[in-house]
C-alpha cells in the first residue's frame, strides 16, 4: 500500500489518498479527506476535485474539529481543556475578596548526585563530574506571592501529603488574617483528602494537568539549581540545601518576578493579576 499526500485543486487543501496498485486514476481504496481551512459545517459546496467515482468520506467529528494534515496549524472550534483551566483560574482571581494574596506553589527535588549540563572544558577534552558515596534527597516545598515577589520555602525530607500539610501550616502562620489562593498541580500529596482538609479556607487553583510552564515558580526552581547544583556535588546534601534556600531568598522581589516571568509582556497571568490588585510589585 502507497500513501500519496498532495493540494487539493479547489480549495488548497490537502488530501491523502492510499491505494493500491500503480494507477492513481481509479484507486480501490480511498482515505478520508482532510480538510486544512474552514470546517465542513459552514455548508460551503464540497468538490473533492479526484477522479471520477471515488467517494470521499467525512469525519464524524469533522463539524467540532478541522484537522490538519503534515506541517498545517491545528484549528479546534473547541476550547482544549487547558485553555478552559486557565479561564477558569483567571475567574477565580477575579472573584478572590479583598484582602487576598495569591500564590504559586510547587516543590522540587533536591539530589546529592547532581543534574549535569553542558559545560566548559578544555578543548578536545570532556568535563568531568566526580560523585562519590550514596545519593540523598531532599524535597523543597515553595510559594510564590505573584504580586510583591515574597518567597516561603520549606524543606523536608520527604514529598508526602504531610510535608505538604506542614508546609500549609506555615503558609498560614505567614498569611494570618488574609485570604489566601494557592495555586497548585494535581500531585497526589496535593489532592489527599488529609491535605485538602487542612487547607480549608483557601482558594485552590487547580492548573492543568502536566502543565509545568503554566506555574511561575518552576522557572525560578530551573535557575536556582543552574546557579547552586550543576555539575557539582556538596559534601552533604544539607550544604546543598542551605545554599539553594540562601540563593532563592537572596534574589530581590524584582529579580523573582523576572525570572519567573510574571512582568512579562507574554505572561498569561499579569493582565489579570494587574486587573485585580491594581498594577504589579
Amino acid at each position: 500500500m502507497k500513501i500519496v499526500a498532495g493540494v487539493h485543486p479547489s480549495w488548497g487543501m490537502r488530501w491523502v489518498t492510499s491505494y493500491v496498485g500503480s494507477s492513481l486514476a481509479r484507486p480501490k481504496t480511498m482515505g478520508a479527506l482532510i480538510r486544512v481551512g474552514p470546517s465542513p459545517c459552514f455548508r460551503e459546496p464540497w468538490s473533492d476535485g479526484l477522479a471520477p467515482g471515488i467517494r470521499t468520506t467525512r469525519s464524524g467529528g469533522a463539524c467540532a474539529i478541522s484537522a490538519t494534515n503534515g506541517n498545517g496549524p491545528a484549528m479546534s472550534l473547541l476550547p482544549t481543556r487547558s485553555a478552559r483551566k486557565k479561564r477558569r483560574i483567571c475567574r477565580q482571581i477575579l472573584a478572590l475578596p479583598r484582602r487576598s494574596v495569591v500564590l504559586a506553589q510547587d516543590e522540587t527535588d533536591l539530589l546529592l548526585f547532581p543534574p549535569l549540563r553542558a559545560g566548559w572544558s578544555l578543548k578536545g577534552q570532556a568535563a568531568k563530574v566526580y560523585l562519590s558515596g550514596h545519593n540523598a534527597r531532599r524535597v523543597i516545598f515553595g510559594a510564590l506571592n505573584l504580586m510583591t515577589g515574597t518567597r516561603l520555602l520549606l524543606p523536608r525530607l520527604k514529598g508526602r501529603s504531610g510535608d505538604f500539610q506542614a508546609f500549609l501550616e506555615e503558609i498560614q502562620r505567614h498569611y494570618w488574617g488574609w485570604h489566601v489562593a494557592l495555586m497548585l498541580d494535581e500531585d497526589p500529596c496535593h489532592t489527599a483528602k488529609a491535605s485538602l482538609r487542612s487547607a480549608e479556607g483557601m482558594s485552590l487553583l487547580w492548573l492543568p494537568y502536566r502543565s509545568p510552564e503554566l506555574n511561575p515558580i518552576e522557572t525560578l526552581w530551573g535557575q536556582g539549581k543552574d546557579v547552586i547544583s550543576v555539575n557539582k556535588q556538596y559534601e552533604t546534601i544539607d550544604e546543598q540545601v542551605d545554599r539553594f534556600v540562601g540563593h532563592i531568598m537572596s534574589l530581590s522581589a524584582q529579580e523573582v518576578l523576572h525570572t519567573s516571568g510574571i512582568l512579562s509582556d507574554d505572561s498569561w497571568l499579569r493582565r489579570i493579576l494587574s486587573k485585580k490588585f491594581c498594577g504589579l510589585a
